[in-house]
């Protein structure tokens, strides 16, 4: 076998292999103690859209002055957010105090996730079959029928049979 072959093809193996590779990035959110219910909502989408790409999320909660005296607040946010992503989510790193932060590593779990595709995927297939029985049902009732020639020199000699002469005259 010629070498400069065997180079060849092993660079396009490791460029498809690289090609394939996923990789997963590590995201990060800063939350506050005091947040307002709709921020908080806001970033938790951003949370899960980051988890649903495949990626890793630090959750960072800031605490400024008389906020380090109640870091009991930034805990019950992670907590909240945790439970709120319910099954989306695997803790990494549970929440622990560095300094004014307190920070949370979470991961997506893939299970959860196969299967959410898996779920999308069967209602996609469903979707379309629904709206090719649909199809096929609005062509039967616009199709016009083989006799169609027939049926319109018939209504007019009904209606004629119908009509009593009038004696008029």
């Amino acid at each position: 076998m010629d070498y400069g072959k065997y180079k060849y093809e092993r660079d396009v193996k490791q460029k498809e292999a690289r090609r394939k590779q996923s990789r997963t990035g590590l995201k990060e959110i800063k939350f506050r103690p005091k947040i307002d219910p709709h921020d908080y909502a806001t970033k938790k989408g951003h949370v899960t859209r980051f988890l649903s790409a495949g990626h890793k999320v630090k959750i960072t909660i800031m605490f400024r002055g008389r906020e380090m005296a109640h870091t009991e607040l930034g805990r019950k946010i992670l907590d909240r957010l945790v439970v709120d992503l319910g099954e989306l989510v695997i803790v990494e790193a549970m929440p622990k105090q560095e300094g004014r932060n307190m920070i949370m590593v979470i991961s997506p779990n893939r299970r959860y996730l196969e299967a959410a595709e898996k779920a999308r995927a069967k209602e996609e297939r469903e979707a379309t079959k629904a709206a090719d029985a649909s199809d096929d049902a609005a062509d039967d009732v616009g199709a016009v029928p083989d006799d169609a020639e027939a049926v319109p020199e018939a209504v007019p000699e009904v209606a004629a049979e119908a009509v009593p002469a009038s004696d008029e005259g």
